[in-house]
């Protein structure tokens, strides 16, 4: 055994055992990983954590924890409060107001989804793929007192719910299902991935027509029957063709091609 006594970390205090033992099997950097997961630890409507909670939900020890949210907050990601506990700082809401900057959302995303939602008095969203999950950036809340309420920047799965399904058609998902959407050019799911809401989804493209995610409808199953979904989605559809016109930034006038082709092949 060795009689070395262990090196101190960059900070000057005594590496912990978990840092010591650290290695990323991947080749990324340990580091920025654990960092990250300590700002994924703040669930919806959590406004802070105490330093003991952060430990426990991440795995790692209390001193670890400490100096990534003091390095943290040295860049404004988290903020300590008076009583000790942390909250996510204002450089974390700028860095979602840039991801959602890049989909244009205040300038074509609401706007158009508004408008979808007036249309069909149910509510509007569009999803993007992050990886194998799904992830909703804008979303306009329908008019109806009974309505389906989605979370924001949450990961839901690809390959449950009309919205993942289309993206996974348009990005060229093999087998007949994806190629009947592709044919259709839309999906409609009831009951798929949260038992009582129906969904209506068609994609949105960019330049050079690159698949950017689907704009959906969703409500309660009561309310959206198969008839309704298939009588709506052309709708959508002309909502995902407008979106895609101003994405791309083209100058053909949509109005004069209210639904693109359908068929597609990746």
């Amino acid at each position: 055994m060795s009689n070395r006594p262990s090196q101190p970390s960059s900070s000057g205090l005594p590496a912990s055992a978990d840092e010591k033992g650290a290695k990323a099997a991947d080749g990324g950097v340990i580091a920025v990983t654990r960092a990250l997961q300590l700002l994924d630890a703040f669930g919806l409507g959590e406004s802070h954590l105490p330093l003991a909670e952060l430990s426990r939900r991440c795995g790692l020890h209390k001193t670890t924890v400490l100096r990534l949210a003091r390095t943290l907050a040295q860049s404004g990601y988290l903020v300590q409060r008076e009583d000790g506990d942390w909250r996510l700082g204002p450089a974390t809401g700028w860095l979602g107001a840039r991801y959602q900057a890049g989909f244009d959302v205040q300038n074509v995303m609401e706007p158009e989804l508004r408008e979808l939602t007036q249309l069909t008095g149910e509510s509007a969203a569009f999803y993007v793929r992050e990886g194998d999950l799904r992830t909703c950036i804008v979303r306009v809340e329908g008019p109806q007192a009974l309505r389906h309420h989605a979370r924001m920047g949450e990961g839901l799965p690809l390959d449950k719910g009309s919205p993942g399904r289309v993206i996974l058609a348009f990005s060229g998902e093999p087998g007949a299902q994806y190629e009947a959407i592709r044919q259709r050019g839309y999906h409609w799911s009831i009951s798929e991935r949260e038992q009582g809401v129906a969904t209506v989804s068609a994609p949105v493209f960019g330049m050079h027509w690159r698949l950017m995610g689907s704009v959906c409808i969703s409500g309660p199953a009561s309310r959206l029957t198969e008839e309704r979904l298939q009588a709506l989605a052309q709708t959508v559809m002309a909502t995902a063709t407008r979106l895609s016109y101003a994405l791309a930034g083209s100058a053909a006038n949509p109005a004069t091609s209210a639904t693109r082709a359908s068929h597609w092949h990746p």
